[in-house]
């Protein structure tokens, strides 16, 4: 497969998942931070995970909007990824020397792959184990704990569901920027 096709699938499968994973991004960081560091309540950290998992959406369909985020989120990397093997385009290169969102957006996405890709990963075997397969609690929990990053123990798990989680929002940010979709066209001046 070329660079054309893989480019054409990451800007097709990118706006899809742009608001599911934003929010997921959000309620994951809102959780963590709240419950390490601010003393949240069970209740307000349970209103933000059934944000986070798509248990808004019944239980049936949460270990399915958990398997179709991250496998968007899988897509999205190994699609991105392909794009990153060589230099940017020609027209890329020929762009203005200024600091665009093309260029943060290259620079974040190999320091945040694998993190993200760690997360999705941990995300759906927990999800999918806990609800269809009968995973142990045991088991569950070592997904969770490498899901949230806690083998870094209390002072840096939440530093890193922080980082991971601006890292996935600034890539989101960034690519959908990319897009286009926000930029002021020019027109003519009104007199």
């Amino acid at each position: 497969m070329d660079r054309v096709l893989f480019r054409k699938i990451h800007r097709k499968i990118a706006p899809i998942l742009f608001f599911p994973l934003l929010l997921s991004a959000l309620t994951g960081i809102i959780y963590r931070l709240g419950k390490s560091w601010f003393g949240m309540s069970p209740d307000t950290a349970n209103f933000f995970m059934v944000i986070h998992q798509g248990e808004f959406l019944g239980n049936p369909i949460k270990p399915i909007y958990v398997l179709l985020v991250g496998l968007g989120l899988i897509g999205a990397i190994a699609t991105g990824l392909t794009l990153m093997r060589r230099g940017g385009s020609d027209r890329a290169k020929n762009r203005a020397k200024k600091f665009s969102d093309r260029q943060l957006h290259r620079l974040l996405a190999p320091i945040f792959f694998l993190p993200l890709l760690l997360s999705a990963l941990t995300g759906i075997i927990y999800r999918l184990g806990k609800s269809w397969f009968g995973m142990s609690p045991d088991t569950a929990h070592l997904f969770m704990v490498i899901h949230q990053g806690e083998y870094l123990g209390d002072v840096l798990k939440p530093i890193y569901v922080l980082l991971v989680g601006l890292g996935a929002i600034a890539l989101l940010i960034t690519g959908i920027q990319m897009l286009g979709w926000f930029r002021h066209r020019k027109g003519k001046k009104a007199v």
